[in-house]
């Protein structure tokens, strides 16, 4: 079988402007896509048994209709991400869809549907500011119930992801860095190709750059693109660390990491949430500075943390093992 691509070609402003972003609004889709077909996303079956509020009701019917199981999904669904993008403004955002935006991407998934849920889409695009009404009510009510409890938790990793990943682009250029995006991404004399399943498509991103952003929620087979305007050229890609207890809260996880590393251990691997000295990690930990070293080195030996010498100090930071590790615990 011929493999498809998504090329996006950049020039020098936009190199210049690749960011990186999340998306409140990608999440919930695949949060949503993970219920409806569970089967593929075993990483979530931890997540989906804790929910608090078990998805049922015109709610979730509406947005599992709106969205189907994989593949296209509306782009009114998604802003264009930025990298402090937060959930309500994505509700807030959804209630100002122009009518022929949210017509157009409901046309598409007609063509993606059939009988009952077809007709059900046909008929949200003939009454289209009714229909945006229901879908922002449907919106919220799906993300309080699957996603709200747990948005902490996912920030910290996709920040965390993010700031692997600029480190690295700092360090080794962002051609090095998109390489390790997903094995289906390759960057290469000022192209992007993003492998996909069914499309494929050329885009020239004129200037605006392109916004790379990672993801919990969506399978880690693969990634996804936006591509039509006004959407800002986009690649979704799996986060590092998304490991089946990424749901878990601080305690669960500082049980968890204590019983295998020890208690000093488990703390530093724990506070590690962004670059940190030895002696602010020794002050966090009431520990010694010499003691706070040799725990250091002892994680740093077993691949779990990252010490890089800036100016006189030596930072530590958590690498993605580190990160699967922690299980995203602690407040952003």
């Amino acid at each position: 079988m011929d493999r498809k691509f998504v090329e996006f070609r950049l020039g020098s402003s936009d190199i210049s402007a690749v960011r990186f972003g999340i998306s409140p609004g990608h999440e919930l889709v695949h949060a949503l896509r993970t219920i409806l077909r569970p089967q593929g996303s075993p990483l979530h079956w931890g997540w989906f048994r804790d929910l608090r509020v078990k998805p049922a009701g015109e709610s979730f019917r509406l947005m599992a209709v709106i969205c189907g199981v994989d593949g296209y999904m509306p782009d009114f669904l998604t802003a264009t991400p930025s990298g402090d993008m937060t959930p309500e403004e994505e509700a807030e955002r959804l209630r100002h869809v122009p009518d022929e935006r949210l017509t157009f991407d409901l046309e598409k998934m007609v063509l993606r549907s059939t009988g009952a849920r077809q007709q059900e889409i046909r008929e949200l695009i003939a009454a289209p500011a009714r229909a945006r009404a229901m879908i922002v009510e449907a919106w919220q009510e799906v993300w309080d119930a699957l996603l709200a409890p747990v948005w902490p938790q996912m920030l910290h990793l996709l920040r965390a992801d993010i700031a692997v990943r600029a480190r690295r682009s700092s360090e080794n250029g962002l051609a090095d860095m998109a390489s390790t995006l997903h094995s289906t991404v390759t960057w290469a004399d000022e192209i992007v190709r993003v492998q996909m399943r069914k499309h494929e498509e050329v885009v020239d991103c004129g200037g605006t750059g392109l916004v790379l952003v990672p993801s919990v929620m969506m399978n880690a087979r693969g990634c996804a693109v936006l591509t039509e305007r006004p959407a800002q050229p986009t690649i979704f890609y799996p986060a590092h660390g998304v490991s089946e207890t990424w749901h878990r809260g601080q305690a669960d996880a500082e049980a968890a990491l204590t019983a295998l590393l020890g208690a000093a251990r488990a703390r530093l691997v724990l506070e590690l949430q962004q670059p940190l000295s030895t002696s602010e990690c020794a002050a966090l930990t009431d520990l010694a500075v010499s003691t706070a070293s040799h725990h250091l080195t002892v994680l740093r030996d077993a691949g779990l943390i990252d010490s890089r010498r800036s100016g006189v100090r030596v930072l530590h930071t958590r690498t993605p093992l580190g990160e699967a590790l922690a299980g995203t615990s602690g407040t952003p």
